[in-house]
């Protein structure tokens, strides 16, 4: 490839940085200096200077490239091979598992037989690497030159996304949702955990950080339910989260931070990114199990020579070479998903005694058999109770449970528009079960008459309040009575089940990647020493992004690509919206309710009629009296008189 650069031999022969570019930069710990020394952009600097194209070292006309798994990340590593690697489409192939690729981000069924929706991924406009992407791929149902990212503002923009009935109880009564309830000392700890370094949170989960007024204030409950967390989760995940969504945290009690797409993930984003794959030529060979890696590891480094596969109940060895690469997603949440409907139900009890033994988890485990480099399974898949919660997808026709989600909704279910704007929460719920109805249809080819909505509940140990069962030990039609009871109309039960297809999934490990970890655990997205080797997807390690979303996953892909060709080009660390003082401010007032913050009213008067006075919060309007009683203000009178006392 060095006829691309040929013009450019002198400067890059005396360059100290050409090819030895760090590809994922990390915000967190450079200081944004400007120095001699400073040729790249800092870590954190979105823009359009990122959007250089990458230029391969060599030619690899002729390398073959094996992706294991075809989910979101999967798909995403050939999309980079191709744009920014150069790498002939053909010689890309996926091998898969399942019968159809996806991986997590699955959407299927029919009006008949009735839809089914594993679950969904939270969606923000900073999710700079997904657009990436998609800003290039062709829309599903716009015509040429316009893309999913067109289709997906073109929604947005003109429909904004918000919610009436966050938070439910009392048999359908909606609860004031306005306000997050953290009391001062809650505040406080939120701001002392935003501070602290992410090296001392090694395997510290919330409950342990948190007292018993956070776990029980309504911030918790937007929180828990909207991004599937746990008490006993990561508290280093959580507090990722805080950096990585601090500028939409005054959007969490209402969801009108949210964007959401016309129709379910799937037929959103990987019918239209896999459809331009295989228009390219790449492969998908579905129905082989990858068993493990053959990999020749000694001091000169870590080369896998075959992948170990099972094809038709025998043993396949597919060879590598040295110019060829293999990308693995480790892990996986929606492993062992066990389905039920109307029915039958999905599982009996929580079986802990299997725990990470399917394939999806062997593979890893093989790995990390192989070199401590490959991080430690069993942190992430060895207890069920703590990873799972159960999910369910209703086709409804117009029954009494329709009529009733009216009363939740923005606009008709039937308009088009957004309906619920998000999850509704049931605050009494035994199960703290949730419910949503997206934009309708969910599915492109889902009839008028027909409306899909989505349950999920996070305790899987606990009885129902109508039904004396746990979730995953009931039938689809007693869940729905269980919900039908929260909403207050149990007695017209047998109209909604006669006019409701109930599909439901069990996933053991759908919330795995949020356990407790510390350093080590995940792999690095190239581990020391890998040649040809990548590991992306939810269980390896990234500088500051966080788990469970398509831009953690786009992410890793990225990664692996651009350290494993070493282009001259970065990924840009997460957007640096955490640092901005406009948003800053903000979340400081929103987790007060709204309330001032110490030195809003001095803020005020100094900026009142200059350039900078639009970063103040909205409603700004503080007293005297309501700033002396903030908890803040508090702190500093008592700072105050403690330096007093040191001059006196």
């Amino acid at each position: 490839m060095d006829s691309i650069t040929s013009k450019f031999d002198k400067a890059l022969k005396a360059s100290n940085v050409y090819g030895h570019v760090d590809h994922q930069p990390d915000s967190s710990k450079e200081t944004p200096k400007n120095t001699p020394e400073k040729s790249y952009p800092f870590s954190d600097q979105i823009g359009n200077y990122q959007r250089n194209k990458g230029i391969p070292t060599k030619s690899y006309k002729d390398s073959k490239v094996y992706i294991v798994g075809s989910g979101i990340a999967g798909l995403s590593a050939a999309y980079y091979f191709i744009r920014d690697g150069h790498f002939t489409p053909e010689n890309i192939t996926f091998i898969e598992q399942l019968h159809i690729d996806g991986g997590s981000l699955d959407g299927a069924g029919n009006a008949k037989d009735g839809y089914i929706i594993r679950g969904g991924r939270e969606m923000d406009c900073t999710y700079e690497n997904l657009w990436d992407i998609f800003q290039d791929i062709p829309a599903l149902e716009m015509p040429a030159p316009y893309s999913v990212l067109d289709e997906y503002r073109l929604v947005n923009d003109n429909d904004s996304n918000y919610s009436i009935a966050r938070l439910i109880h009392q048999q359908g009564k909606v609860k004031d949702f306005s306000k997050f309830g953290l009391n001062k000392k809650d505040q406080l700890a939120i701001i002392k955990l935003l501070l602290k370094k992410k090296e001392e949170l090694d395997d510290v989960t919330i409950e342990e950080y948190f007292s018993n007024t956070f776990i029980e204030s309504n911030f918790w409950t937007f929180w828990r339910t909207m991004f599937a967390f746990e008490n006993w989760h990561s508290l280093l995940e959580f507090k990722l989260y805080m950096h990585r969504f601090l500028h939409a945290i005054d959007g969490l009690n209402d969801l009108s931070s949210l964007i959401f797409p016309k129709y379910n993930q799937y037929d959103t984003f990987v019918t239209p990114l896999g459809r331009w794959l295989k228009e390219k030529g790449v492969k998908i060979q579905l129905n082989t199990l990858v068993k493990d890696l053959d990999m020749l590891i000694n001091a000169d480094g870590k080369v896998v020579k075959g992948i170990i596969t099972e094809q038709d109940g025998k043993e396949v060895v597919i060879p590598v070479s040295e110019n060829d690469f293999v990308i693995v997603t480790t892990g996986s949440m929606t492993e062992d998903t066990s389905y039920g409907n109307n029915t039958i139900v999905p599982v009996l009890a929580v079986d802990n005694s299997t725990s990470g033994q399917s394939t999806g988890w062997k593979l890893w485990k093989n790995l990390a058999a192989k070199s401590p480099v490959f991080g430690k399974p069993e942190k992430f898949c060895s207890n069920i109770e703590k990873s799972s919660w159960e999910s369910v997808t209703l086709t409804c026709k117009p029954s009494a449970l329709i009529e009733k989600l009216k009363e939740y909704s923005v606009n008709d279910p039937y308009s088009g528009k957004t309906v619920t704007g998000g999850i509704i929460t049931i605050t009494d719920s035994n199960w703290l079960m949730s419910f949503t109805c997206n934009r309708q249809p969910h599915f492109p080819t889902q009839p008028d008459d027909v409306l899909v909505l989505w349950v999920y509940a996070l305790f899987m140990d606990k009885e129902g309040n109508y039904i004396k069962k746990t979730m995953p030990a009931c039938t689809g039609n007693e869940i729905l009575t269980e919900l039908c009871y929260h909403l207050g109309i149990v007695d017209q039960i047998d109209d909604v089940i006669d006019n409701t297809i109930v599909r439901t999934a069990y996933m053991p490990y759908i919330t795995s990647m949020f356990m407790p970890r510390a350093k080590g655990d995940r792999p690095n997205i190239v581990p020391e020493g890998c040649k040809n080797l990548g590991l992306i997807g939810q269980f390896v390690e990234t500088n500051n992004d966080v788990v469970f979303t398509m831009e953690s996953s786009v992410r890793t892909s990225r990664v692996a690509i651009y350290e494993l060709l070493n282009l001259n080009k970065q990924v840009p660390d997460i957007n640096p919206l955490q640092y901005d003082i406009r948003h800053l401010l903000k979340a400081t007032k929103t987790l007060n309710d709204d309330k001032p913050f110490l030195g809003e009213g001095l803020l005020k008067k100094i900026l009142k009629g200059s350039y900078f006075e639009h970063i103040l919060p909205i409603g700004s309007d503080t007293h005297h009296e309501e700033e002396k009683e903030s908890f803040l203000a508090e702190q500093f009178g008592k700072f105050r008189d403690w330096v007093g006392g040191i001059r006196g």
